[in-house]
Parts: C-alpha cells; sequence; structure tokens
C-alpha cells in the first residue's frame, strides 16, 4: 500500500474526552431535606455535534435530572460531556451514524458516572442513568424525518 493509499484510508480516533459543562442545584434546601414523600426522577438526554475544524468533531451528550418530592425539587443536575473526535475519509452516508451512535456511545458512560458522583456528593443516593441505545435513538430520527417530509 502507498503512502497515498494509506493517507486516504478510512480513520477514526478519540482526541480527548471532557467534562464541558456541570450544574447542581438544591434550590429548597434545607427544608424540603424534611419532606417525607417518594422521589420522582426526570431524566432528558440531548445530543449535539458540531464540525470544530477540518476531520475534527465535537459530540457532546447532556443529561438534565431532575428529581421532585411533592412536587418541589429536591435536586436538579445538568451534565454535559463531550468528545472531541478526529474523523477523516469516511464516506458522506457513514458520517451521521458514526457522529450520532459511535460517538455517543463512546462519551455516554462518563456522563454516567459524573451524574451518580455529582449526585452522591449531595448526601442523596446516585441516580444511574439507564443504558440508551443511541442506534435505535438514531433510526427513530430518520422515521420522524421521513414522516414530517411526507407530510
Amino acid at each position: 500500500m502507498s503512502d497515498q493509499d494509506q493517507a486516504n484510508q478510512p480513520s477514526f480516533s478519540i482526541q480527548r474526552i471532557y467534562l464541558k459543562d456541570l450544574s447542581l442545584e438544591l434550590p429548597n434546601a434545607p427544608q424540603i431535606l424534611l419532606e417525607q414523600g417518594q422521589p420522582q426522577v426526570d431524566v432528558q438526554l440531548n445530543l449535539h455535534a458540531e464540525p470544530v475544524q477540518e476531520g475534527l468533531y465535537e459530540v457532546s451528550v447532556t443529561a438534565t435530572v431532575t428529581t421532585k418530592v411533592n412536587d418541589k425539587t429536591l435536586f436538579l443536575v445538568e451534565a454535559k460531556q463531550a468528545g472531541l473526535f478526529e474523523i477523516r475519509n469516511v464516506p458522506e452516508d457513514q458520517m451521521q451514524p458514526i457522529i450520532a451512535i459511535a460517538c455517543p456511545q463512546i462519551v455516554y458512560p462518563y456522563l454516567r458516572a459524573t451524574v451518580a458522583d455529582v449526585i452522591n456528593r449531595t448526601g442523596f443516593p446516585p441516580v444511574h442513568l439507564t443504558e440508551v441505545n443511541f442506534q435505535a435513538m438514531y433510526e427513530a430520527q430518520l422515521q420522524q424525518a421521513a414522516a414530517a417530509g411526507n407530510a
């Protein structure tokens, strides 16, 4: 294989995984700590990707965890975990699945650990985010886009 052929080979590498943003709020403490009741946990996930420069992409996954007792916020955690990925010489039709499936699958375990750790530091039992099937999320988005296009 010539140097030119090798230079044109598809490549994918992780440059860095980092915590981009973290917020923790206990807006009703200390009174909320005296409340009796079963906490309700709501978890929202958001995925964002953008090119940084030629061949480099930042992919981030944000989790917003809101826990309430008797309709009062116990705590709110928002964490954004990101990764910087080098992706070169990949066919255009394969780029979106790499950015929407492969990259978030790499970043997400770090996000899960961060969320569990920060909640544990509040003195409450940690909230462990469930596993996420990013491929199913991606396919659902494609179906929604196709349905919207046919409407």
